[in-house]
């Protein structure tokens, strides 16, 4: 049977709504966990289906996982064998690449097939193959899987990205962190998933300095410690209700804001025109208040790395286009399939130009209208959700488990603010 989302447009959003712990920080750290023999302790967990199914592939490598709580995890990682890690659920989601790091660092091997995710471009990891070839890690691309050897003497200290990578930064760090030498990286990406994983490296026994910065330096330790750490709150998920807030012209609270993962986003709005009231100290997490914003013109939005716009909150903008004066330029210069709901969006009546696979013109203000919709990735399907909350009439939405991969009981969360939203078998 196919679960979708039902949802009937035009209810009035009032009420407080919460993110949750931070998905795509969750991998690194979780991962974090292989390097070391010890008993590692992660609260505040997303109970999301991304992280259950890199929980099973730990479990598969006789990782031992213990939920001690309904968000707190113990992860011990002493008896873990790779050799026995389930190969298909490895293709199911794309933060598993990191599983190259970690394994290359505590086995000096690694043998995985590329993993799978979103459907929204190529997204090939070969900034993360150039980058271990720098260090001297020997590659062999053999039956549809990558086997990576690590050298007995780091090949060279300094790596040099092919770009700003979340992913590959974080496999850097994850392998260099059993090396008792120091290595440096420059154009690193400094976005709030690196960041998350320096603190809890800090934690194990590495050294580290710049994290956070373009250009960054680990000395890792041949034995490192176990550690116990609260995962912070996932930026993408509270801008994610921001917008949805702005969209609807809803009386909304989102709670748990990492501020200083926003703050362009959030400044970025405020010239837009949107209308908001910051709740506590913008140096601490904070609650933003959406007030009611009439007259938003957004000329042009393009995705940059941190502490740029991000990528991943460039679809739910997209839909709040749809209600603003005037043309709106979106630009996503790194994924060309980042667009495509905007199909479902065209469906619904917006008024869409796309100059390119990485452009699209939205011309505002547009009615829009209920239809029957897929959802081709996590974040277009989120988006998806805010347009179908506007829209007059009843909206289909299919595919809803790339939904589930990073929102957790979105539907919930959602009718807790008047939302008309239910999750239907059919």
């Amino acid at each position: 049977m196919e679960e979708v989302f039902i949802i009937n447009g035009g209810n009035k959003l009032k009420g407080e709504i919460s993110a949750f712990g931070a998905k795509n920080a969750a991998f690194p750290v979780l991962i974090a966990t292989l390097l070391t023999s010890e008993d590692c302790i992660i609260d505040n967990v997303p109970l999301i289906e991304d992280v259950f199914r890199l929980l099973e592939i730990f479990e598969s490598m006789n990782v031992k996982v213990e939920w001690l709580g309904k968000r707190k995890i113990r992860i011990n990682a002493k008896n873990i064998n790779p050799n026995k890690i389930n190969d298909k659920l490895v293709l199911k989601f794309r933060g598993s690449v990191l599983l190259f790091g970690a394994l290359l660092a505590r086995f000096g091997c690694a043998c995985l097939p590329q993993p799978g995710g979103c459907l929204i471009g190529v997204r090939p990891i070969d900034t993360h193959l150039d980058a271990f070839s720098q260090m001297g890690v020997k590659i062999d691309k053999r039956r549809g899987k990558l086997l990576m050897v690590a050298p007995q003497k780091l090949k060279d200290n300094m790596v040099i990205m092919d770009e700003f990578s979340v992913t590959a930064t974080g496999n850097v760090m994850l392998f260099s962190s059993l090396w008792e030498e120091t290595v440096t990286m420059k154009v690193a990406d400094g976005d709030y998933q690196n960041q998350e994983l320096g603190k809890v490296l800090r934690k194990m026994g590495v050294k580290t300095k710049g994290i956070g910065q373009h250009a960054i330096s680990l000395r890792g330790a041949k034995k490192l410690k176990g550690f116990h750490h609260f995962l912070m709150y996932d930026p993408i998920e509270a801008g994610t209700f921001i917008i949805l807030g702005l969209a609807t012209q809803g009386d909304i609270t989102v709670k748990n804001v990492e501020y200083q993962f926003l703050e362009f986003v959030l400044k970025k709005l405020e010239d837009c025109g949107a209308n908001f009231e910051i709740l506590g100290r913008p140096q601490d997490r904070v609650s933003v208040k959406i007030l009611p914003s009439k007259n938003m013109k957004i000329k042009k939005m393009q995705s940059l790395p941190y502490p740029g716009f991000p990528s991943d909150l460039l679809s739910s903008l997209g839909v709040l286009a749809t209600q603003t004066k005037g043309v709106t330029l979106i630009h996503d210069p790194l994924y060309e399939g980042r667009l495509k709901y905007m199909e479902g969006l065209t469906k619904m009546g917006a008024d869409i130009f796309f100059s390119d696979p990485h452009r699209a013109a939205i011309n505002g203000i547009t009615k829009l209208y209920g239809a029957d919709l897929g959802s081709f990735d996590l974040r277009g399907g989120a988006a998806l959700i805010i347009a179908a909350l506007i829209a007059k009439g009843t909206t289909t939405i299919r595919n809803i488990y790339q939904v589930d991969r990073g929102y957790e009981k979105i539907e919930e969360r959602l009718q807790s603010l008047g939302a008309d939203i239910k999750r239907v078998s059919l």
